[in-house]
């Protein structure tokens, strides 16, 4: 990403920011630079940048950040069953090609660009696959559009599986919110904000310059405690919060709880122009209901006073749905060389995509909102 400009990159990524914030900060050339420079990303991460570019008449038209992969780790489109059971078939998973923003499941735009181009960015990036004697091509959390347009591409397969979010319906308030949800639900979280209000912790949501480098220090012992107990190892390195403070403050909204002037708990969101996406948490001491409070009704809270239509709270949790956020599709797109395991994937992809299907059906029905008029 160092190699190429900026400016050049965010014509592609983000030409709305011109005009105000960027649709989703993670294509930003800053953010991915971040990762790079902090060593989050490159040698020994399993994440090699290699960002595709297509050129004409020596200016870059259209591109797409692309990262040789020697795992599956940080993905959070998981294919760990398929490369063990092409490894048992006797051939070579890793390493691959995945078209994405690392540790990021957060859907926004791969083919960077004009729409004209993605396919020829889509072939361009099987004919590096291909000359290279790689596995597979993923390119994951893209948009619907993108996914309907390319699946099929030189026997492209689409795949969907899903998150939760939360959508603003137009509430004035927090208050506006629960008076949408069944009786149960609201006396639910009503609790839990009580009890997460008992411990006496001070909240405070900070951005832009309210943020200071002793806040990043806080929160690298939450993100460590979470990362080791989750992965094993943290993803991000110490250096990654000190380049966004430095280049992307005015994109982050950093929810602390605060024991007297001691900060023992933290969520980290990202801001986009529309939405509000959640990131990462963590918490030195056990609070009950804390969690709840900081990741998802402050970023509630904080999403309807500034008008934005949705936060997305990260991958899985089914624990979302009864605190008002609901499934969602997303969608990747993966070619596979070997036709075999192409065959075999596919056939697993048509199964998966009716099942999740069924399933956004099923936990939609059975969502926290009033299901009829006047229904308390």
């Amino acid at each position: 990403m160092a190699a190429i400009p900026a400016e050049i990159w965010d014509a592609l990524a983000c030409p709305e920011a011109v005009s105000g914030r960027a649709l989703d900060p993670f294509t930003t050339h800053r953010f991915l630079l971040a990762l790079e420079a902090s060593t989050s990303t490159g040698a020994g991460t399993g994440w090699q940048a290699r960002p595709l570019v297509v050129r004409h008449d020596d200016r870059v038209v259209a591109a797409m950040p692309l990262y040789v992969k020697t795992h599956s780790q940080g993905e959070y489109i998981f294919d760990h069953g398929w490369a063990e059971a092409y490894d048992r078939a006797g051939g070579r998973y890793y390493p691959k090609l995945q078209g994405a923003v690392p540790f990021t499941p957060v859907t926004g735009r791969r083919f960077l660009g004009p729409e004209t181009l993605r396919a020829t960015l889509m072939q361009a990036a099987i004919a590096v696959t291909k000359a290279n004697g790689l596995s597979s091509l993923h390119i994951t959390f893209c948009t619907e559009a993108e996914a309907l347009a390319l699946a099929g591409v030189q026997g492209t397969l689409h795949r969907i599986t899903q998150q939760f979010h939360w959508e603003n319906r137009g509430y004035a308030d927090f208050a506006a919110f629960l008076a949408d949800l069944s009786s149960r639900k609201r006396k639910m979280i009503r609790k839990e904000r009580e009890t997460a209000l008992a411990h006496g912790l001070t909240l405070r949501a900070l951005t832009g310059e309210e943020i200071t480098s002793a806040h990043w220090d806080a929160f690298w012992a939450f993100y460590q405690d979470t990362g080791g107990r989750k992965w094993g190892r943290p993803y991000l390195t110490r250096g990654f919060f000190d380049e966004i403070h430095r280049s992307m403050r005015g994109d982050v909204l950093l929810v602390l709880a605060f024991d007297g002037a001691r900060p023992v708990a933290g969520a980290l969101n990202f801001i986009g122009r529309e939405a509000l996406y959640g990131r990462y948490w963590g918490c030195i001491a056990d609070y009950p209901c804390l969690h709840f409070e900081l990741c998802y009704y402050q970023a509630i809270d904080w999403a309807i006073a500034r008008g934005l239509s949705r936060v997305e709270a990260g991958a899985q949790g089914e624990h979302k749905l009864a605190r008002g956020y609901l499934p969602h599709a997303t969608h990747s797109l993966h070619w596979i060389a070997d036709p075999g395991l192409a065959r075999a994937v596919a056939r697993y992809l048509d199964q998966e995509r009716r099942a999740v299907g069924e399933e956004i059906e099923v936990l939609t029905a059975y969502g926290p909102f009033r299901k009829v008029d006047g229904e308390s």
